[in-house]
């Protein structure tokens, strides 16, 4: 549990209703809460005490939180609620130009806008009159400014407030990842293209050897299968929420081309959940992936989930030239060695091997860390995926052979 200030709790006559005050909140921010837990809680507290502040989030965490991705935004709850019983005016003065979307010298933690949120529930920031400022009216020309949507779009998925989340959402389910075909070895019969000597000299037999007209032929097309491997650790959380809605629609998509879409999550163990995203329901599907993933918000161990998938996926899968999509920040405690070994492997048997980075939102990113350095040489392209502008690009760059993202400006890094 991260440190906060003393606790300044309440007399036991309050403490119920501040409980329930702050379960409001967590309901308000998105854990669901109902009366039962909210009792619960009560009870609890009273019969642990709360003369230690670990004991107290404890007792609480324990009532109030059912599921890995609801840590943080309790975290975050907690320690705005009860560091200070004044709370509110501390909210209002720090955190709602955050909140509103207005940008700081500092962004927003981690949940931190949707904590504020539940918290403020429809506060508004006091507005300065036209009187206040001596008589003058200012006018704004908006002629040049960016619309709500195209500012979502660049918003990073881990800065977003709950609204803002929920938008994101219904622009993802909208979104198509499409692929161009593969010619395949074999052909057909065609008006034109290449002349097919079998099917000519066949018909030519027909005519008594006479040849008369000539046959054409030209390749088949394919289309290649989408393997998706998507951290879900603790620093990956809310990206590979966003990027497996996004894959949910293109799993769902009519016409987008691929022959099948297979997604993988791994943190600590490898977990195959490509039946869990063919649900029509995005809710209900991504419920389901996150009941059978139980590695949500937990550790990493990149190279040895690489090696299950290896030896135990990568020959059902990755056939018929499958693109492969790794989604990861690269940070890995792991032999270096070993990971480089998995991921020359992963990249020999796709067609292409495309890693998807949040890391790359930073304008200072560098490779320096060990994991990123020995994974980077073996794959064929590297872009960002922290919002739903650097997705876009992703789709329209997915088909081309030559795209490689950053890569080559990092690998010249490395090998200064």
């Amino acid at each position: 549990m991260p440190e906060y200030a003393p606790l300044e709790l309440p007399d036991d006559p309050k403490l119920a209703g501040n409980i329930t005050h702050f379960a409001r909140a967590l309901r308000r921010a998105g854990i669901p809460i109902g009366p039962g837990r909210v009792i619960d809680a009560i009870r609890a507290v009273e019969a642990a005490g709360f003369t230690q502040r670990r004991d107290f989030y404890w007792t609480l965490h324990a009532c109030f939180v059912s599921r890995p991705e609801q840590r943080t935004v309790f975290a975050q709850v907690f320690r705005l609620y009860w560091r200070d019983p004044r709370y509110l005016e501390h909210m209002m003065a720090a955190m709602l130009p955050a909140v509103r979307g207005v940008q700081e010298d500092r962004g927003a933690q981690a949940a931190e806008k949707r904590a504020a949120e539940a918290l403020l529930d429809g506060a508004e920031a006091p507005q300065s009159t036209p009187e206040e400022e001596g008589g003058t009216e200012i006018e704004v020309d908006a002629s040049l400014t960016m619309s709500a949507d195209e500012k979502l779009k660049t918003l990073d998925f881990e800065q977003m407030s709950t609204a803002e989340m929920a938008q994101a959402k219904a622009m993802l389910a909208r979104m198509t990842l499409p692929v161009d075909p593969i010619a395949a070895r074999r052909t057909r019969a065609a008006v034109s293209g290449r002349v097919d000597a079998a099917r000519t000299l066949r018909a030519a037999m027909r005519q008594g050897g006479e040849l008369r007209d000539l046959k054409w032929k030209k390749p088949r097309v394919r289309y290649p299968n989408l393997v998706v491997l998507c951290d879900i650790s603790g620093s990956m959380s809310q990206y590979s929420r966003a990027v497996l809605h996004f894959l949910h629609a293109v799993s769902n998509a009519k016409g987008a081309g691929w022959a099948r879409v297979h997604a993988f999550t791994f943190g600590t163990r490898l977990t195959n959940i490509t039946r869990h995203l063919g649900q029509r329901d995005v809710d209900a599907a991504l419920k389901a992936a996150g009941a059978e993933a139980q590695d949500w918000e937990g550790g990493t161990r990149i190279g040895a989930c690489l090696e299950a998938f290896n030896r135990d996926w990568s020959r059902r899968v990755l056939g018929q030239g499958a693109v492969v999509l790794l989604i990861t920040d690269g940070l890995d405690r792991d032999d270096p060695d070993a990971l480089a070994k998995q991921m020359e492997r992963l990249h020999l048997s796709a067609r292409r091997l495309i890693w998807i980075n949040p890391l790359l939102r930073w304008d200072e990113f560098a490779p320096k860390a060990r994991g990123i350095a020995a994974m980077l040489p073996h794959v064929d392209s590297f872009r960002a995926g922290h919002s739903i502008a650097s997705l876009e690009e992703l789709a329209a760059v997915i088909s081309r052979r030559d795209d490689v993202g950053d890569r080559d400006r990092l690998l010249r890094m490395i090998n200064r």
